[in-house]
């Protein structure tokens, strides 16, 4: 993999720090210049269709511009940096925080990793002509409609539970409610695919516990009788006659591990959602 990354902050360093000089990269659509030294390494090279401007410049454009000229094989995205560079950092160029933003800009030959240059500019404005695949993996999970548990439990809700006998809980295994989900978002030639799916459901039973299951549940079923559940279940220890309209309210939160692909880059995003039921739970009474 041949990976050039260029930042300016280290360019503060002494002048006097030894400094090694490396041949530029020779690319089929065109050179690139890199003047290395021993921890920074500045890199000029041509941005897609920018006719041998410098990267960061306004030539040509590299998503569908470029007034006739060969069309490059370099594409480029902009994420912008988090957290962004401390006050006097020379990635600002001479700007102060608030003024713009500073960019990781990343250039790929062929969109192809294993020959990417990166590097931190600076713009007054979001860059145009580029696109950040963590914004298309965000677009992507919108598609999925993702949601709560679809909740199942028993006793169910309208009947009435007792106190220490078993209650079960489980979710429907659809695409919406429990993964998993898959789906892709593009701008021009990017493409990014996310897969989400949950890793676990947390219970809130509303009388102060929390019983939290990495499995779906499992579906009763009558022939099970009176046994506890394998994977999901729990045993109130009180009625709910001291709840409002007597019952338990019960919350299902879902979290959701997203993993996506794309644009050369690859990221994770977590989110979570909820559902809710109410339960009734009654007082055994012992007949003498």
């Amino acid at each position: 993999m041949l990976t050039l990354r260029s930042t300016a902050t280290a360019a503060a360093l002494s002048a006097a720090a030894l400094t090694l000089a490396l041949p530029a990269p020779a690319y089929a659509d065109g050179p690139a210049d890199a003047h290395c030294g021993l921890f920074t390494c500045q890199v000029e090279a041509k941005d897609p269709g920018s006719d041998g401007k410098a990267a960061g410049g306004h030539g040509g454009g590299d998503h569908g511009g470029g007034g006739g000229g060969k069309k490059s094989k370099w594409s480029c995205t902009y994420k912008r940096a988090d957290p962004q560079p401390p006050a006097g950092s020379l990635d600002w160029e001479g700007h102060k925080p608030g003024d713009g933003a500073v960019y990781e800009k990343t250039c790929r030959y062929k969109n192809d990793d294993a020959y990417s240059i990166t590097s931190m500019v600076w713009a007054a404005d979001p860059p145009k002509g580029g696109v950040d695949p963590a914004v298309l993996a965000q677009q992507a999970v919108d598609k999925m409609r993702l949601r709560g548990p679809d909740i199942g439990i028993v006793p169910k809700p309208g009947g009435q539970g007792l106190v220490g006998l078993p209650v079960w809980m489980w979710t429907a295994k659809t695409a919406e409610a429990y993964g998993p989900n898959t789906a892709t978002a593009s701008t021009g030639a990017v493409t990014v695919t996310a897969t989400a799916k949950v890793d676990q459901i947390v219970w809130d039973m509303g009388d102060g516990h929390q019983v939290t299951c990495t499995t779906a549940g499992t579906p009763y079923k009558s022939s099970y009788g009176k046994q506890s559940s394998p994977d999901c279940g729990y045993r109130y220890r009180h009625s709910s006659k001291d709840e409002p309209g007597k019952k338990y309210p019960v919350t299902a939160t879902a979290t959701w591990s997203i993993d996506w692909r794309g644009g050369g880059q690859t990221g994770q995003i977590t989110q979570t959602r909820q559902s809710q039921t109410q339960v009734s739970i009654g007082q055994l009474k012992v007949l003498n």
